[in-house]
């Protein structure tokens, strides 16, 4: 018998006669309020120490005119714009849908985090390696500072500075590695990432894992220069500097392009979803389940499935509201499913 599909639409965004056809859990809220709990904790506490540590390292550049402290002082201080971003963008992205947004503004975290990535690049990276670039055709030794008319050689300012930011540093690591770890169960952290949908929890994370990276560099530019008496290293330490903090910002701008271009739901829910229509009675075969993240915690499922013919329109009202309730249980960020009932051949006849 040729049926034409028929498109049955759950979710609280529509109603018939005034009742919504859905049951809502309480718990897409709960788990929402807690990731943005954890990804602002890592921020305020990454904004803080960099801003600290973009104080410190330029007043060691200034008084001793090391490149490599003012690029890590200017890459502090880029971090710490990026937080600020991060937060903007975590603001915009909790406004409520409107009718020229009818699946809200989860996204704008995504655009903001590509942003940050952009200026990591361009305003921590491309810096970096233009001042390495100077120093080595212009080395100067590091130049003593007067602190409380003492004379203090400039290599142990510029210690003294890398010290305090390596112990700044590390404790933002520790924060934001302490909320990434929770989120990321048990993957490997680089496929967590890889599969990671909250941009604002792994760009601190990566930024403060670049950010120790990049001040080990600098202790060893530091060192070597005085030691052997060649400034011309602090330059070349500039350069690794930069090479880090570019290579960095491309990571973290291929892995937001994806989730603003749109990705799809973890593996694990995509089957779990499968698994879920074929065990509904009524179900003789599931077409397709095409899923897309519109932020961190708010998923959007599109089904097709061919049902049973002898079925009658409230008895596929009913299975469409116990799948609903059933997938939103099992999945809270799940917060929109659209049902299309259509026969297999109709959907194998499909364009992809």
């Amino acid at each position: 018998m040729h049926r034409r599909p028929r498109r049955v639409h759950s979710g609280s965004d529509l109603t018939n006669n005034g009742r919504s056809p859905c049951v809502r859990v309480g718990t897409d809220e709960e788990t929402t309020t807690r990731m943005a709990h954890e990804s602002n904790a890592a921020i305020y506490t990454a904004a803080g120490a960099n801003l600290a540590i973009a104080a410190a390292k330029f007043f060691g550049a200034i008084f001793t005119g090391s490149s490599a402290m003012l690029a890590e002082g200017v890459h502090s201080l880029v971090d710490t714009a990026n937080q600020i971003l991060l937060l903007v963008g975590l603001k915009r992205a909790k406004r409520r849908a409107d009718a020229r947004h009818p699946y809200g503004y989860g996204r704008e975290i995504y655009f903001y985090a590509f942003i940050v990535a952009l200026f990591i690049f361009l305003g921590g990276g491309a810096f970096a390696i233009y001042e390495g670039i100077h120093k080595i055709h212009y080395p100067e030794a590091p130049a003593d500072a007067v602190i409380g008319g003492r004379t203090v050689p400039g290599i142990w300012v510029n210690l003294a500075i890398l010290g305090f930011a390596l112990a700044a540093e590390s404790y933002s690591c520790l924060v934001a590695m302490r909320a990434f770890w929770a989120e990321k169960g048990g993957r490997s952290p680089i496929t967590a990432i890889r599969r990671s949908k909250d941009p604002a929890l792994f760009t601190v994370l990566v930024e403060d894992v670049a950010a120790l990276l990049g001040l080990i560099v600098a202790f060893a530019g530091v060192v070597l220069a005085h030691v052997l008496d060649a400034p011309a290293l602090d330059g070349w330490a500039s350069i690794g500097i930069g090479l880090i903090l570019v290579g960095m910002a491309a990571f973290l701008m291929i892995e937001t392009h994806g989730l603003l271009v749109g990705e799809a739901a973890d593996p694990e829910l995509v089957s779990d979803i499968h698994a879920a229509m074929h065990a509904e009675p009524g179900v003789c075969a599931v077409n397709a389940v095409l899923t897309q993240h519109l932020g961190p915690a708010d998923i959007l499922v599109n089904v097709s499935l061919d049902m049973d013919d002898s079925l009658r329109a409230d008895e596929i009202e009913a299975m469409v509201s116990r799948l609903e309730t059933g997938l939103k249980q099992r999945h809270p960020t799940v917060t929109r499913i659209f049902i299309e009932v259509q026969s297999r051949q109709q959907a194998l006849a499909m364009p992809a």
